[in-house]
């Protein structure tokens, strides 16, 4: 068939979408998609049609039913001096957004750190986790369900580390108990890949055994208590993905300097902003926008933005020390990765390329970048809303 053959056949809903690959390569199939939506509209998408990936690669991995590809402006920000455990230089920092006046506000709050010596990074933390909804017939039996994972935990460690080359099954803990129902919390650690695959084939592993071994019933391999893509107070406990620590001490002088503030006024803020503001509104994020920082940096390297809402958890403190300004952000649940998933589209690499952690053994150096990012912003942010500068600033900058 010709390309327009195909086109009239999708008009008619004589084929559906997805099949259109079975007929034509990846572009061509990327092509006739978006010439369907044009026909069928009488719209022009000239701009989506606009790309330099490799859809071939991009349709067997990433995408279904690809139609081009979204353009976001890229801005940078830094240099961003960072003092951690895996990263210890200073950094450029790529970040995708359309929201005006952050990538501005990074940069003050990056110029600030560097200023001030770096900030310091740690991970304390690096796992990722699977908890599946069990059904058993009462109480009594899930109970002995839970003991069933607990005396069986390194036979269950085994076979889950059988079916990947760099997963481990460090525990199973929690294992709740609701009723009748079961959630073991598989916890993992996964290298360099944030691992949610990786964990859910090792997982379903061990859940065949259970179905061979025991009565109960397997009902879905995802029971809400992982928890994924969703703000959960039990990551901001136990940690999920990276756990990620950032701080800093900035001198009185620089902090007048950069801020045009002071650190009894951040301080202050900060109190009433995100600790006394937040637990009045009952919030689960103690912060002023983490989720800013963290999407920019996500959208230019290749990371599952869903996990936006996961690495928006998190509480920023601030101490004023005899009139300089100790700042830390804390970011329990940061999944991030370097090899796999959007990391391998063309633009995704060379955002990574630009932070120089593409590729493996460079996650956790990631991680360290991102929450020092994290920090640029929030310190930036609250600087300016002590100053009273916020407004002006987006208004100067022309943002509505």
């Amino acid at each position: 068939m010709s390309n327009q053959e195909i086109i009239d056949k999708l008009l008619k809903g004589e084929m559906k979408l997805y099949q259109v690959d079975k007929e034509v390569s990846a572009k061509e199939a990327t092509d006739i998609r978006r010439e369907f939506l044009e026909q069928k509209y009488d719209i022009e998408l000239s701009n989506i049609s606009n790309y330099t990936l490799d859809m071939k690669r991009a349709s067997a991995r990433n995408i279904e039913n690809s139609i081009g590809v979204l353009q976001l402006p890229m801005g940078i920000a830094g240099p961003l001096k960072v003092n951690g455990q895996y990263c210890q230089r200073e950094v450029f920092v790529p970040l995708a957004t359309s929201e005006g006046a952050l990538v501005a506000s990074i940069n003050r709050g990056a110029s600030t750190i560097t200023s001030s010596g770096g900030a310091n990074a740690r991970v304390i933390s690096d796992i990722m986790t699977r908890a599946p909804a069990i059904k058993c017939d009462d109480a009594g039996d899930a109970l002995k369900i839970r003991q069933w994972f607990i005396d069986n935990f390194s036979e269950l460690k085994e076979l889950a580390e059988s079916t990947t080359s760099h997963g481990k099954l460090i525990k199973i803990d929690p294992i709740l108990i609701v009723g009748n129902y079961v959630y073991p919390r598989f916890v993992y650690s996964t290298g360099d890949s944030m691992g949610m695959n990786m964990v859910t084939i090792a997982s379903e592993k061990i859940l065949d055994k259970l179905a061979s071994e025991t009565t109960a019933t397997h009902l879905a391999l995802s029971g809400n208590v992982c928890v994924d893509k969703k703000p959960a107070a039990i990551n901001i406990v136990e940690g999920r993905g990276k756990s990620v620590v950032a701080d800093i001490l900035i001198p009185k002088d620089i902090v007048a300097k950069k801020l045009k503030t002071t650190a009894e006024a951040i301080v202050e803020v900060n109190i009433a902003k995100n600790l006394i503001g937040s637990a009045a509104s009952g919030s689960m994020a103690y912060n002023a926008h983490y989720a800013n920082m963290v999407a920019a940096i996500f959208l230019a390297t290749g990371q599952d933005a869903a996990h936006v809402v996961e690495g928006s958890l998190g509480i920023t403190t601030a101490e004023n020390r005899n009139g300089d300004l100790y700042f830390s952000v804390n970011l329990p649940d940061l999944p991030v990765a370097t090899v796999g998933g959007g990391t391998s589209l063309e633009v995704a690499h060379e955002g990574l390329e630009i932070l120089g952690v593409a590729g493996s053994g460079k996650a956790r150096e990631f991680a360290e970048i991102v929450a020092c990012t994290v920090l640029a912003g929030e310190l930036s942010l609250i600087g300016a809303l002590a100053a009273g500068h916020l407004a002006r600033a987006h208004q100067e900058l022309g943002r509505g």
